[in-house]
């Protein structure tokens, strides 16, 4: 395999670029014993079915197949795939058949996935021929993709399959009979019909219908069993991630002519999690994304609230920079040898100059690294891009706008911060992070994770809601002890309570829906009072539950906007002293109980500012440091956390 993956890379280094003759004779060095196979192809398509655009398409697929791999036995798996289908669809629920299948991978098929052999050196010719065959007949015989380039079908439409590992079965036949079933009923005179945008759409229906017909399961949490490669659990599959659900789908829409690649992101620019999808072109030439799978179609705004630092196109093309680095570099990083950078396809993007620090001795004074901050058991630089090191200056290109990034080299043993954390911002310019005299401040920290759209609209539905008391449960003549009026609520209210009083509520704004994830009453010592939950007519009994469950992911709310309270019959007469009303959040406001650890960046490491136990909704930390990254931990759950920056006017600014 080694020995295969350096004739690849030569196929960039040792020739110009522009030979395809040259790229053609290292391929076919690469097959090795298999080259007759392959030779066999070139000959039918020169002497047989003489077709210009079918050999030119066959030697783009040959010059790039030694980047792409299968399974090496193909007994093996084979077999799993058939167990798999024996499982699919049966048993309680997805989640049961994904860990079913996963304990089978773990069990009799541990070793699979590191055995695995370049495509080049098993590809036969009647299969290679069938797939170019079939593939030209679907692209010159539709209605919808007849305008689309050469260029265009070989990289969207022609390749012999769409994610590495995928079986070299009839998934074209397979894949077009199981989906076919609306586009097929639809006269040959139909506009949605004739256009690639209403096939597509069309097609997509149909595969969201059938995928919940079988029970489907988008599932993000954790790993899975070995992934569905084959047409034959591909159209059982029902379960996975969104990953596995796009190129399922792309492997779809490529057997209909219907031109489709896969997009992804190795992590959002404020997450720890990268995210993956479909686009594809369509009439006018321009390309599509989509955003959730397979169960949104394209035409909505492409997540216009997340930070994008990079897009990797998954191509069947080499990636010739890629293939140089590989070869080149004294630290290789696993970049995938066969994917496209399109972020400027995306977002605004800036080729940028980074100064590093000279002083730190490099091993590999040639390719530098530029990360972003994520969670891996607390704050880890990942590596999104590698660039070039000129006369002591980082060089990148393409990188995504209003992100935090840092640049890292290799010292010998591992790869090394060499840079301040600067910020990318919107307009291009660059800003270093940690250059100031460092200045310490006082402050009380609320939160580990910055506030969503979705979060600040929640905590803007308890402006102008009330604290209340009644002698009577109708609350006719209420006694308004206290009213919300921003959104930084202390965590106990303090009321000041005339006398005792039976009931207790707190009134919601109108036009809030009620929203709250929870309410409780406590005496003058801060213990939690206890009594019977109560609420508006219009507000059932699970309703009342959620507001006393102590679970700050469940929440009180109405079906409807205005006129909502929720609050408790102490059984008698008592004197309330404290009110503690949590609005509807993500649970990333600090919490009591749960156990914290500050940290700041100093240039190299993280080093922790102590630890503490939250009494409240707040930690108190002395000697933060002002214009420094900072990060919050919780050792006790929750894993989303991000760094931020306090500033001299006390804002805080989070990345």
């Amino acid at each position: 395999m080694k020995n295969v993956m350096k004739l690849v890379l030569c196929m960039y280094l040792c020739a110009g670029c522009t030979e395809e003759s040259r790229y053609l004779h290292y391929a076919l060095k690469a097959a090795g014993d298999n080259k007759s196979e392959l030779k066999a192809v070139l000959r039918h398509y020169s002497m047989e079915d003489m077709d210009a655009e079918k050999l030119e398409a066959a030697k783009y697929l040959i010059i790039n197949m030694p980047a792409h791999y299968s399974y090496r036995d193909t007994a093996a798996i084979n077999s799993y795939y058939r167990k798999a289908l024996a499982i699919l669809g049966t048993g309680p629920n997805p989640d049961w058949q994904r860990d079913t299948l996963r304990q089978i991978s773990d069990m009799e098929y541990a070793g699979i996935a590191k055995d695995i052999i370049s495509d080049v050196r098993i590809m036969t010719a009647d299969y290679l021929i069938s797939s170019i065959d079939k593939a030209f007949h679907e692209w010159r015989t539709r209605p919808w993709s007849r305008h689309l380039t050469f260029d265009e079908f070989r990289e969207w439409i022609l390749p012999y399959k769409v994610t590495e590992m995928q079986s070299m079965d009839a998934w074209r036949d397979t894949l077009s009979l199981h989906y076919s079933d609306s586009i097929s009923t639809i006269p040959e005179t139909d506009v949605k019909r004739n256009s690639i945008y209403g096939a597509i759409e069309i097609v997509r229906n149909e595969l969201h219908s059938k995928l919940s017909d079988i029970g489907h399961r988008i599932i993000w949490e954790d790993r899975g069993s070995i992934p569905m490669r084959s047409a034959a659990t591909w159209v059982r599959m029902t379960y996975g991630s969104c990953k596995d659900y796009v190129t399922m789908g792309t492997a779809v829409f490529r057997s209909l002519a219907m031109p489709a690649v896969v997009d992804q992101v190795p992590a959002w620019g404020r997450n720890s999690d990268g995210h993956s999808w479909y686009v594809f072109l369509d009439d006018r030439g321009r390309e599509q994304p989509t955003i959730n799978s397979l169960i949104l179609g394209a035409g909505m705004q492409f997540y216009p609230y997340e930070r994008i630092p990079k897009v990797w196109r998954n191509s069947y093309t080499i990636n010739r920079d890629v293939a140089k680095y590989r070869n080149t570099a004294k630290y290789v990083y696993p970049f995938d040898l066969c994917q496209q950078d399109v972020t400027n396809h995306y977002n605004l993007t800036s080729d940028l100059q980074i100064e590093v620090d000279r002083s730190i001795k490099l091993k590999d004074r040639k390719y530098v690294y530029i990360a972003m901050v994520v969670n891996e058991n607390g704050p880890q630089w990942k590596v999104l891009d590698y660039g070039r090191l000129k006369k002591g200056v980082a060089c990148f290109r393409n990188m995504g706008r209003n992100m935090l990034y840092i640049v890292l080299g290799y010292d010998g043993k591992q790869l090394v911060p060499i840079s301040d954390p600067f910020i990318l911002q919107k307009s291009g310019k660059v800003k270093y992070i940690g250059r100031s005299e460092r200045i310490t401040v006082s402050k009380d920290l609320r939160r580990k994770y910055y506030e969503s759209y979705n979060v600040v609209n929640m905590r803007r539905r308890l402006i102008g809601g009330r604290l209340q008391c009644s002698d009577t449960p109708d609350f006719k003549e209420a006694l308004t002890l206290y009213t919300i009026k921003d959104t930084d609520i202390p965590y106990l209210i303090e009321m000041d309570v005339p006398r005792e009083y039976r009931y207790w509520r707190y009134l919601s704004p109108n036009g809030s829906w009620g929203s709250i994830a929870e309410l409780s009453f406590h005496d003058k010592d801060g213990v939690k009072m206890n009594g019977r939950g109560i609420a508006n007519a219009e507000a059932g009994e699970d309703a009342i539950e959620r507001a006393y469950d102590g679970d700050p992911l469940s929440n009180f709310e109405i079906n409807q906007p205005d006129g909502n309270w929720v609050g408790m019959d102490m059984g008698k007469p008592v004197r309330v002293h404290y009110a503690c009303v949590l609005p509807r959040s993500d649970d990333n406001d600090v919490c009591p109980g749960n156990y914290y650890e500050l940290f700041f960046f100093n240039g190299t490491e993280w080093c922790s500012l102590g630890c503490q136990e939250a009494d409240n909704n707040s930690l108190h930390y002395d000697n933060i440091p002002l214009n420094t990254l900072l990060w919050l931990r919780n050792y006790t759950r929750g894993t989303n956390e991000r760094p931020f920056i306090l500033k001299e006017n006390g804002d805080t600014e989070w990345w």
